[in-house]
């Protein structure tokens, strides 16, 4: 089967469990109590489930170096979703989009879209079942950048898809608070073509993995019974990477005490031990000994090749840090200590000031692949937002709105298929002010290759890239039946051997109801890509004028 032939394969799997949701979403509502008025009806669910069609005109300009100008008709089709209940939320926004050029075939092109999150209830309070869905269309630079895509080309763009799912409980046995948390996760990365460094070697981009990760944890509150704290933990992670049959394992049990200082504030410390492994194969090689690639110019894994080490530590892990939590709208956790045979540093910081805005910050550091990143982003989400689309291409770029915790999914950064060690920070505002919502987000990513001496990867070991992110969205209703958004975002990537990009680009939009359900559209965009693989910088100017009816 043809990547192109898994995408449309799943594009339409996709649009089915979309729309499927968008029809189950009322009787999910009712079932949760939520949404229903005075007359029994459920005006509020219907009100959280959206499905609608567009048809649009767009013009497509090239401002530099060229001045080529492209005509197309774009169609789409696709549902927004947000409905919670007592003990359960879900929020989807998916979108299915063809375009058709009158000339150029490279426009004439299929993309899927979106982002799902959902916590559905099993034992109310206690045990929910999670699951998150990603899927983007993204552009992928000859260093391995992967930045917002201007483009609306076939040969242009790459596509990112990631999904997991499982168990989360939550109760108490007596005075211990039980916890655990199950997930199985899948992620792929498409792209048509080789990328080349400037050197002319092709990058090993990503291809797909399978993640597992699983934690239980029994603590004690201090004061419940004695006056400190303790939890014990056991948990692992571990990623299977289809290039070169990488694998990720990260395996740790620990113990920690809380130790009250204030009726706020706590230091919390803890030890344990862990246990980490990364290991491939070898491509397969010539006669000559050059590994072998395939068409896309990802190495061909060689399944008789002995497995071999990249990194393996086990022993004491150990951190100390403070608990602060003044109020129920605004916490902070963050801690110091010794992991991966190396300093290590992580927290998060959330302030809820009312019900209008909320800031969020996380501090990272792990071991994993690409996909480990993407699965992770998505489940620090809440199961309550609206995504934040371009408005001329309708791309999802990793921001929403509404959630009460992180409101971007992360940084995509590196394409590159080796594990790594990945560190960074990552934050997010949003602020709900009358009529007008804003948010933005915006991080900085560091990821250090790890792969083993002997294969076909090992050039890239203790490489690093690094990246920097600033994505925004802004809407406003005007009246009763205009509203106005803007989009913004910039993107920087510092890859390894001086392999650099920078992607920055702004749009605007304008809606206006024409009847109940019918709105007619107007947009612009302006883009701009700045790599080291071109000689010359690239802008664009995109128009859009069309229609979109609400079912």
């Amino acid at each position: 089967m043809t990547m192109r032939a898994g995408t449309r394969i799943l594009a339409r799997f996709l649009l089915t469990v979309g729309f499927a949701a968008a029809a189950a979403a009322p009787a999910f509502a009712q079932a949760q109590g939520q949404g229903q008025g005075g007359d029994g009806s459920t005006e509020r669910a219907n009100r959280a489930v959206q499905p609608y069609i567009e048809v649009s005109q767009v013009v497509s300009a090239e401002l530099s170096p060229g001045n080529d100008v492209v005509t197309f008709t774009q169609v789409a089709a696709g549902v927004d979703i947000n409905v919670q209940g007592r003990n359960s939320g879900a929020a989807l926004s998916l979108r299915y989009e063809r375009n058709i050029a009158y000339e150029d075939d490279a426009v004439d092109t299929d993309t899927i879209s979106g982002i799902a999150r959902s916590t559905i209830a099993v034992v109310p309070g206690k045990l929910s079942f999670e699951s998150g869905l990603l899927a983007t269309r993204t552009r992928a630079d000859g260093g391995g950048a992967v930045t917002a895509n201007p483009l609306v080309r076939e040969d242009a763009e790459s596509r990112i898809y990631s999904a997991y799912a499982g168990p989360s409980l939550r109760t108490r046995v007596g005075d211990v608070g039980v916890e655990g948390v199950a997930r199985v996760g899948y992620n792929r990365f498409e792209v048509d073509n080789a990328l080349v460094t400037q050197g002319g070697t092709a990058v090993d981009t990503f291809d797909d993995s399978v993640t597992y990760m699983g934690q239980l944890r029994a603590a004690t509150r201090p004061g419940e019974p004695l006056p400190v704290g303790l939890a014990v933990t056991a948990g692992g992670f571990q990623e299977d990477i289809g290039n070169l049959d990488q694998r990720v394992r990260d395996l740790y049990v620990r113990g920690d005490v809380t130790v009250p200082v204030t009726q706020s504030l706590a230091i919390v410390a803890g030890a344990g031990y862990e246990d980490v492994e990364i290991s491939s194969r070898d491509a397969v090689r010539d006669a000559n000994g050059v590994a072998q690639r395939d068409e896309n110019g990802r190495f061909i894994t060689d399944p008789a090749a002995p497995r071999r080490i990249a990194f393996d530590v086990d022993g004491l892990l150990w951190d100390v840090g403070v608990l602060w939590r003044p109020s129920s709208r605004t916490s902070l956790q963050a801690a110091v200590g010794r992991r991966y045979d190396s300093t290590t540093y992580y927290g998060t910081f959330t302030y809820v000031p009312n019900q209008r805005s909320v800031f969020a910050l996380a501090a990272y550091d792990g071991v994993s692949g690409f996909g480990g990143v993407i699965n992770n982003g998505l489940a620090r989400l809440d199961s309550d937002f609206e995504a934040i689309r371009n408005p001329v291409t309708g791309d999802f770029g990793g921001l929403v709105s509404g959630t009460q915790g992180q409101a971007i999914v992360g940084s995509l950064g590196s394409v590159r298929s080796a594990a790594f060690r990945g560190r960074g920070v990552s934050a997010s505002y949003q602020r709900q002010l009358g009529r007008t919502t804003a948010t933005l987000g915006a991080g900085y990513d560091r990821r250090t290759f790890i792969a083993a001496a002997g294969t076909a990867l090992a050039p890239v070991n203790g490489l690093r890239d690094e990246s920097y992110y600033v994505i925004g969205g802004l809407s406003r209703q005007i009246g009763e039946s205009a509203n106005i958004a803007a989009n913004a975002y910039a993107n920087w990537f510092d890859g390894a051997g001086g392999n650099d990009a920078t992607a920055a680009g702004v749009s605007a939009a304008y809606n206006q109801s024409i009847t109940r359900r019918l709105t007619g559209r107007a947009a612009i965009a302006v883009d701009y890509v700045d790599s080291e693989f071109t000689a010359e910088d690239f802008a664009f100017a995109t128009a859009l004028v069309g229609l979109r009816y609400n079912f």
